[in-house]
C-alpha cells in the first residue's frame, strides 16, 4: 500500500521574499582593520609598515625546506590530527630545553593550522556554552581573542595594561616595561564563572615582555582562581637585551598551561599557517579534540617544511641573526621617529612600535569618510597619517574593548617586519609630518 507523503505535509505560505538570515554575531561585523587600511594605504601607494607581515623573503633554506617537502609524493595526503611525528618531535625538543622539563610528542603537543587556531581550540576545549564561562583578557588585546572567546561560547572580560603614572608617554619616549598590569584589578575581574586568564608575551602591540617577578604575581592569582592560562607566545623567539620567561616554566604553572606558538613568526612565513599548543596530556588531548572537529588536520608539506628548517636552525645560527636584523630594523624605526619628533614606546620583544601621536595636529575641516569617523578619533588619525604622509599604520583602539579605547586613541602602531628599502622610504615621506607639530608648551 503506498502512502501519499505529499499530502501529509502541513501547507506552507509561500514566502518569495524571505531571505536567510546570518547570526547576529556576524551579521554586522564591519570591514575587518586590516583590510580597512590596507585598502586606505593601496588608494595613495603608502608604504605599508601596518599588518605584521613580511616584506621581505624567507631565507632560503627555509623556502627550500618547503620545496623539498612538496616534492615527496608521501607529503600531499592527510596528516594525523595531532601533526606528523617529525615536527612533534622537534617542537618537543625545542620546548623541552626551553621549559626546562622533558616533553612528550606523542601527548603533550598539538599541531595547528596557525596559532590562531591553536587559540580557537583551547577556547572550545575549556569553555562551555551557555554557562557564561570568563576568559580574562589583558589589553590591548589581540583582535582574534575576543571573537574566538565568543565562537567558543565564553564571555571576554578585559583588565588593561596602563602606563606608570610618572610617565608621560605624550611628550617623552617610555619602555614597554612602563606598561603595567594592576594586579588587584586583574582579581577584582575574576568571578565564579572566570576559567581561563589569556597572558601575550612578548606583547602584541606594546612590545612589553612580562618579566619573572610580574609573571610570578600573574601566576599566583591564577593558582588561587584555579584558572587556565594561555600562553600566546609567538613572539618568544623576538626579544632585544631582555629574557623572555615562559610562565609555565614557574612553580606549579606547567600544570595550568597551554603555551601556543607559530611557524609564521617564528620563520617569517605567516602564509603556511602552522602552529602549536604545547602542554600536559590532560590539557592538549581536550585541546586536540576541538582541533579535530574544527580543522581535522594542518597541511601535511608544511608541516614537514617547518620541521626541517628547525633541524637546520638549530646548527646555522638562524635565529640569532634573526633577533639581530630585527633588532636593528627596531632601531631605525626608532631613529625615524625621534628625528620627526615623535615619542614612542621602545618595545623589548616582538616587532611592532606604538608611536604617540598626540602632537599632531589634524585641521579642523579635514574631510573624512564615513567609515573612518564612525570608527572614532583614533581612526580618524591613522586615516589622516596615511593620507597626507603616505606611511600605514594600524589603530590600536582595535586591540581594546570599548571601555577603554580612550587610553590608546593618540596611539599609531606601526609594524618593523620590513625592508630596509621600506623603511628608508617611510623616513623621507614622514618628514612632511613637522609641519603638522604642536607645541606641548
Amino acid at each position: 500500500m503506498s502512502r501519499n507523503f505529499a499530502s501529509a505535509a502541513p501547507a506552507l505560505a509561500a514566502n518569495t521574499s524571505a531571505r536567510p538570515q546570518p547570526a547576529p554575531m556576524y551579521s554586522s561585523t564591519g570591514l575587518d582593520v586590516w583590510t580597512m587600511m590596507n585598502q586606505v594605504s593601496a588608494s595613495v601607494d603608502a608604504v605599508n609598515l601596518g599588518q605584521g607581515f613580511m616584506s621581505f623573503p624567507p631565507k632560503d633554506f627555509i623556502k627550500r625546506a618547503a620545496q623539498e617537502a612538496f616534492a615527496e609524493d608521501t607529503h600531499n595526503q592527510y596528516a594525523p590530527p595531532r601533526g606528523r611525528p617529525r615536527l612533534l618531535e622537534q617542537l618537543a625538543a625545542r620546548f623541552a630545553e626551553k621549559l626546562g622539563r622533558p616533553i612528550d610528542p606523542g601527548s603533550e603537543v598539538s599541531v595547528h593550522a596557525g596559532a590562531n587556531e591553536a587559540l580557537l581550540s583551547a577556547f572550545t576545549a575549556f569553555l562551555e556554552h551557555g554557562k557564561a564561562q570568563e576568559a580574562i583578557l589583558i589589553e590591548p588585546a589581540f583582535d582574534q581573542y575576543t571573537p574566538n572567546v565568543l565562537m567558543a561560547g565564553g564571555k571576554p572580560v578585559y583588565v588593561p595594561l596602563r602606563v606608570c603614572a610618572s610617565k608621560n608617554p605624550a611628550t617623552n619616549t617610555i619602555s614597554s616595561s612602563d606598561w603595567k598590569l594592576d594586579y588587584t584589578e586583574l582579581e577584582a575581574a575574576i568571578t565564579a564563572n572566570t576559567r581561563i586568564l589569556v597572558l601575550n608575551t612578548p606583547h602584541n602591540p606594546v612590545g612589553k615582555v612580562f618579566a619573572r617577578d610580574e609573571l610570578e604575581a600573574i601566576a599566583a592569582i591564577a593558582q588561587r582562581h584555579n584558572l587556565l592560562v594561555i600562553a600566546d607566545e609567538v613572539y618568544e623567539h623576538l626579544t632585544f637585551a631582555t629574557d623572555h620567561v615562559s610562565i609555565a616554566t614557574l612553580p606549579g604553572m606547567w600544570e595550568r598551561t597551554i603555551t601556543v606558538g607559530s611557524a609564521g613568526k617564528l620563520f617569517g612565513v605567516t602564509g603556511w599557517r602552522v602552529g602549536w599548543a604545547i602542554g600536559p596530556a590532560e590539557l592538549i588531548h581536550p585541546t586536540l579534540s576541538a582541533h579535530t572537529r574544527i580543522v581535522f588536520t594542518t597541511n601535511t608539506p608544511l608541516q614537514e617544511g617547518v620541521a626541517s628548517a628547525f633541524v637546520q636552525a638549530t646548527t646555522n645560527g638562524f635565529f640569532d641573526s634573526q633577533r639581530a636584523e630585527y633588532e636593528r630594523r627596531r632601531d631605525r624605526l626608532m631613529a625615524i621617529f625621534d628625528d620627526v619628533g615623535l615619542p614612542y614606546v621602545v618595545p623589548d620583544g616582538a616587532y611592532y612600535l606604538l608611536v604617540n601621536a598626540a602632537a599632531i595636529k589634524i585641521p579642523d575641516t579635514y574631510d573624512f569618510p564615513d567609515f573612518i569617523k564612525e570608527r572614532g578619533p583614533n581612526f580618524k588619525l591613522v586615516y589622516f597619517f596615511i593620507k597626507e604622509f603616505g606611511v600605514s599604520g594600524i589603530p590600536p583602539t582595535e586591540f581594546y574593548s570599548a571601555a577603554h579605547k580612550a587610553l590608546a586613541n593618540d596611539y599609531i602602531r606601526f609594524a618593523f617586519c620590513k625592508t630596509d628599502e621600506g623603511l628608508e622610504d617611510a623616513s623621507k615621506r614622514l618628514q612632511k609630518l613637522k609641519l603638522y607639530l604642536q607645541s606641548s608648551s
